[in-house]
């Protein structure tokens, strides 16, 4: 699909979802004073800026399975994913507790029964979960490079990882020559605006599994970076 139909897309999942994520931004608002969930507390711009952007990504969901939203924060984009589609299992899965606990009342007031909160590193947290997802994702969490490490080993043969990324992304893929190191194809891309701003999302399909060296250790995907 093109930017429009992506668009048209988006706007009719919006339109029968609108309620349920309308109250999501409230809830995400009402805690903009005491936990930094994401960066904005405005309940306009919250909506604007992170709902609709996370909307972009529905398309490239599975119909069914189980998936999860590495470094989750405020639920962004796993609650909207959980509210568009009641059929798929979301585990949000982020390191900071009092994040966690925000989005397990978040979860708990919308009546979200298909929500996992987990609270952990994402590489501790693959070590018991290795490829046991059909999708994993990520907003706003590190480079591209970095974000694979991260999430192929949560990911299984034949799932995909997904990424949003700002105009740079082509910057960060051009060093990596090639993903079969993380069992994956090279990323797919879904390029849009919300507004002014130029938004992509990136889609790599994993054909082979991830090899057992990783998840490293914490940290160790920044300072080490596995393509070179």
């Amino acid at each position: 699909m093109n930017e429009n139909e992506y668009g048209q897309s988006i706007r009719e999942e919006i339109a029968r979802n609108e309620s349920a994520l309308r109250r999501y931004t409230e809830l995400l608002a009402s805690y903009g004073g005491r936990i930094r969930l994401t960066g904005p507390s405005d309940a306009t711009v919250l909506w604007e800026e992170h709902i609709l952007d996370c909307a972009w990504s529905l398309p490239s969901l599975p119909d069914s399975g189980a998936v999860i939203d590495v470094g989750s924060g405020g639920g962004l984009p796993g609650i909207v994913w959980a509210i568009c589609r009641p059929n798929i299992a979301v585990t949000l899965l982020d390191s900071v507790h009092k994040k966690c606990s925000a989005m397990e009342r978040m979860s708990a007031e919308l009546g979200l029964t298909n929500v996992t909160v987990a609270c952990a590193r994402a590489e501790d947290f693959a070590v018991t979960h290795r490829e046991s997802f059909a999708l994993a994702g990520a907003r706003a969490l590190a480079e591209a490079g970095v974000v694979v490490e991260l999430l192929s080993p949560l990911v299984r043969r034949g799932g995909s990882v997904l990424a949003f990324k700002g105009p740079r992304y082509a910057e960060e893929i051009a060093a990596i020559a090639t993903w079969k190191g993380l069992g994956l194809h090279p990323p797919t891309i879904i390029s849009y605006h919300m507004g002014e701003k130029e938004r992509h999302i990136l889609v790599w399909q994993k054909n082979a599994p991830c090899p057992k060296v990783f998840p490293r250790r914490a940290g160790s995907a920044e300072k080490d970076p596995w393509w070179r």
